[in-house]
């Protein structure tokens, strides 16, 4: 079964592309036809597209890896914050720190001088300074947090990511693609394809086409998580199982030693009660 529909996507306008003086030649196996100077992507090959990205999103999220999801367009913001924030996957949608992939340690110092100041606010140290000092303290982990606070928890780098606007998002692409980090994308009939492992052709400008898309694989990731949870729960469970009778084996082997050393110390007693017995007789 699909996850999603050709009908779901025609009603969101996924099929739209860009006028056909601005396509790229290398997105015409994605284009259905042309009407009214605008190019038609097929919805038929999105539908396998989508199915084909989001069970790949799946296997990532059941094997514990985290995608990065990049949406800097106006359209994509609040839906990438909401979809990705439901199935706790890191996202930027505020300006891309160039070197954020290639330069990993520098946003890992960045986001750890946040921290250090959310902890030096919170024990009062920065109320001893100025008010004037304060405030600039304050305004720069405003800035930290609008560009880096959804990447707070990213710790290493992210297994994939997923793009809205290929060609607007072009630097994060190239960094991806330079550490060899697959990368998923909703692509228009305006970009090139071929720096992008899972080609997602539809409409990147329209809001309900973005939403619809992303309902699609973030429902694939929290799928993936929920089973890599209860396959979890079941290695716990099979751990105890396989520990009980290892348990009782060590208890049965205790209670054995015991009854050796308990026979071993009346073997070693029974002499000295035949000796005592002798010596009385003798008397």
């Amino acid at each position: 079964m699909s996850r999603t529909s050709f009908d779901a996507l025609l009603e969101a306008g996924a099929h739209f592309g860009h006028l056909k003086r601005k396509w790229n030649p290398a997105m015409a196996p994605y284009i259905f036809m042309e009407r009214n100077g605008i190019h038609i992507i097929d919805l038929h090959k999105t539908v396998a597209k989508v199915d084909q990205a989001a069970e790949a999103l799946k296997q990532l999220a059941k094997s514990g890896k985290r995608v990065l999801f990049v949406a800097t367009k106006k359209q994509a913001k609040e839906i990438v914050a909401e979809k990705a924030g439901a199935v706790n996957m890191p996202y930027v949608i505020e300006r891309w720190p160039g070197g954020m992939l290639t330069n990993f340690p520098t946003i890992r110092k960045a986001v750890k001088k946040m921290a250090n100041i959310d902890k030096l606010i919170a024990d009062g140290t920065y109320d001893k300074l100025s008010k004037r000092e304060n405030l600039q303290i304050r305004r720069k982990r405003e800035k930290l947090e609008k560009n880096l606070g959804s990447i707070a928890d990213l710790t290493r780098l992210p297994s994939a990511l997923f793009v809205i606007d290929v060609m607007k998002e072009n630097i994060a692409v190239r960094e991806a693609n330079r550490l060899g980090i697959p990368v998923f994308g909703i692509v228009d009939t305006n970009s090139n394809p071929n720096d992008i492992d899972f080609v997602i052709p539809a409409n990147d400008d329209a809001t309900k086409s973005i939403e619809v898309i992303l309902d699609a694989v973030c429902g694939a990731i929290a799928e993936g998580l929920e089973e890599r949870k209860a396959e979890k729960i079941d290695l716990e469970a099979a751990g105890e199982n396989a520990e009980k009778p290892a348990r009782k084996r060590a208890t049965k082997a205790r209670a054995e030693k015991e009854d050796d050393v308990e026979e071993a110390d009346e073997e070693l007693e029974a002499p000295e009660a035949e000796e005592e017995e002798a010596e009385t007789e003798e008397n």
